[in-house]
């Protein structure tokens, strides 16, 4: 058992960001699933451990944790030599505002909960899942391509070692894939999420990982 639990759903992107983040700071976690299909995060239990009845919660350090964004700058203050945010004052303005274009802007339209509501007011219901996920996560990873093209070439969203933008970056990817959005034109994120794939930490926290048996 670790010292460390986290209340997770295996295809929440928010939970996926915290698992990248727990396996870049080296920290062993005790995964407890939490079933978003059959209305658990709603339950009173985990209610009190979140009381917006969202997953991630984080039982860390003797304290419970909830968002995502918050969680993974907790951990970049108590682990700083890992790099989840540059040293510099700018280069962390530039990291957190590629993080806040994914967990800000395309995270919140693309809840399933958001979805599945836009789709019970549509005129064409049966055609409004596939078109709302390619309008949104579309447009949102053509602005993050532009946002990268800023700034110089690196292996990763911001310089040469994993930071938060990444961690926000691959679950969004990932939520990309599912729903076949085309990403041909975007090399800048191509090439980063090749290198985040051979990376132990990605590797480990992907949702293949937490699954459901069976």
């Amino acid at each position: 058992m670790s010292d460390i639990t986290l209340y997770d759903y295996w295809r929440s992107s928010a939970a996926y960001r915290v698992r990248i983040a727990l396996g870049l700071c080296g920290l062993d976690f005790d995964s407890v699933s939490i079933n978003l299909l059959e209305g658990e995060h709603k339950g009173e239990a985990h209610l009190a451990r979140n009381p917006q009845g969202f997953v991630p919660a984080l039982e860390i350090d003797g304290h419970m944790m909830t968002q995502s964004v918050a969680i993974i700058e907790y951990l970049h203050e108590m682990h700083p030599a890992v790099g989840l945010l540059p040293a510099t004052p700018l280069d962390r303005q530039r990291v957190r505002a590629l993080s806040h274009a994914i967990a800000m802007d395309i995270h919140p339209v693309c809840n399933l909960s958001v979805a599945a509501f836009a789709k019970s007011i549509a005129a064409k219901p049966d055609e409004m899942p596939v078109a709302w996920f390619h309008k949104f996560i579309g447009a949102g990873l053509a602005s993050y391509e532009r946002m990268l093209e800023q700034n110089a070439p690196s292996d990763f969203s911001f310089g040469d070692v994993p930071t938060m933008a990444d961690i926000c970056l691959m679950p969004q990817l990932y939520n990309a894939r599912r729903w076949e959005v085309d990403l041909t034109a975007m090399p800048r994120i191509l090439a980063v999420e090749e290198n985040c794939n051979r990376h132990p930490a990605f590797q480990a926290a992907h949702p293949d990982q937490f699954a459901p048996k069976g």
